[in-house]
């Protein structure tokens, strides 16, 4: 059947600045756009642009942002029969900032998605759906309902990264997190290669299939009961890492539906989210699947 995605729908404010001001200080910035955003929404846009199936569910406001958002979702591919519109509410919005090297600060108002509602989501969809991909910019609540339904076949994103019901860990299929949120949902260190390992172990042990640290310029770390498995990032000029995570589970997720292969997915899901931080912004960085296979040196 595919994916789904239950998750955010945002529109991110995005400036662009020499570096981050200083508490009361005013800079001038170099650049501003408004951007389709929401880490549900940009997960939903990678699995469209690169083939997937993939059905949204989700909230937005009866206000532009979620109009322009709804339509732009539609545009990439994206089934948004069960994105439901919230009378009366503002649509979530992330104001971003991007500095000079790449990096960003995101600060989400949750808005219409902080409605979302175990009610929301269909069972029947849920049981038809090879893979279901869940974040943190929803209620906990929905995603606990998801993750009991659907347990084997989630990839959770504990991003934004809050405290998890362990029960959430039993029985897992695939959790992905960058250094920062697995070291918050261990308590261990995660600067060393090594500590990676241990932490996402520490996962593993608590009912999680598979673990994957996504860790920026140097790749991702896939972690099981039975191996780790390390793939390295092409080296990049970094513009805007806005939306790379997303990239990554994306691509990651179409991947292995499609094809069945952890290794493989792994390998592109980094050489995707890799390409996505060369461009700007998030959804509108993400490339078709004939755009990265033509890109040398970022196949497959």
């Amino acid at each position: 059947m595919g994916i789904v995605v239950v998750g955010s729908i945002n529109t991110d404010l995005v400036t662009i600045t020499p570096r981050w001001p200083e508490a009361g200080e005013t800079l001038l910035a170099d650049g501003f756009a408004v951007l389709p955003g929401g880490k549900g929404a940009n997960q939903a846009v990678a699995v469209a642009r690169l083939g997937g199936s993939v059905q949204m569910v989700g909230r937005i406001g009866d206000d532009g942002f979620g109009r322009d958002r709804l339509n732009g979702l539609r545009a990439a591919g994206v089934d948004v029969s069960h994105v439901r519109i919230s009378p009366g509410v503002a649509s979530g919005v992330a104001t971003i900032l991007v500095e000079a090297n790449g990096e960003n600060r995101i600060l989400c108002v949750s808005g219409a998605n902080a409605l979302v509602t175990p009610e929301d989501v269909d069972p029947a969809l849920l049981d038809a759906a090879d893979l279901v991909l869940l974040q943190l910019e929803i209620p906990a609540a929905t995603v606990a309902a998801v993750i009991a339904r659907c347990g084997a076949k989630v990839l959770f994103n504990p991003a934004p990264v809050a405290p998890v019901d362990p029960a959430w860990l039993r029985g897992l299929g695939y959790l992905v997190a960058n250094r920062i949120e697995l070291a918050q949902l261990t308590g261990r260190p995660t600067g060393r290669m090594d500590e990676v390992v241990a932490a996402a172990r520490r996962l593993v042990r608590q009912g999680v299939g598979v673990v994957i640290a996504t860790l920026g310029a140097d790749g991702a770390m896939l972690v099981t009961s039975e191996r780790v498995a390390h793939v390295e990032a092409p080296v990049v000029q970094a513009v805007d890492t806005t939306g790379a995570g997303d990239a990554f589970i994306g691509c990651f997720a179409q991947t292995l539906v499609a094809t069945g292969d952890l290794d493989a997915a792994l390998v592109r899901a980094v050489r995707y989210a890799a390409v996505s931080v060369t461009r700007r912004g998030a959804q509108d960085s993400y490339l078709d699947a004939a755009a990265l296979a033509g890109l040398e040196g970022f196949g497959p």
